[in-house]
């Protein structure tokens, strides 16, 4: 099983949307069964919160399923139960090496990386724009499907 948890700052915004875009993808495909897929904040500033109605709308705009979810910080247990910790942005990735003792068994990866770029995925809260994030979500979860399929991973 391939355990993935997708972060960024508050768990609201592009984690949460990368993670149900990621697991509609693997029941699509009929291969949610090798995956488990979740999310996590770096902050504490949204803990407990839902989705942001952002990514909620877009979502439902593009058919993918909103699953329930409540905002919460990642652990040192969740790196030791996870084999691919994806951040957002450079940011989300100075403060996952800073949480997870400079990641001492290499999991951490930022998440356009899987697609051939070292850009960031900008943070809707900021720019509220919903469509852009989802489109650079699509192409990361895309190439870590691709990335997964050529290490023989699925």
């Amino acid at each position: 099983m391939v355990r993935v948890l997708m972060c960024c700052h508050g768990n609201i915004c592009r984690s949460t949307m990368s993670q149900f875009v990621l697991q509609d993808m693997v029941n699509k495909r009929g291969i949610a069964d090798l995956f488990s897929i979740d999310s996590r904040a770096t902050s504490t500033e949204e803990i407990g919160n839902p989705p942001h109605r952002g990514t909620v709308k877009k979502l439902k705009e593009v058919g993918i399923p909103v699953l329930p979810h409540r905002a919460t910080q990642i652990t040192w247990s969740d790196y030791k139960n996870s084999d691919y910790i994806i951040g957002m942005d450079t940011w989300n990735m100075r403060n996952l090496n800073r949480m997870l003792k400079g990641d001492p068994e290499g999991k951490l990866y930022k998440f356009l990386t899987f697609a051939g770029s070292d850009r960031d995925i900008a943070d809707p809260w900021y720019t509220g724009d919903f469509d852009t994030t989802y489109n650079d979500i699509l192409e990361g979860c895309e190439g870590f499907l691709e990335y997964l399929k050529e290490n023989g991973e699925i």
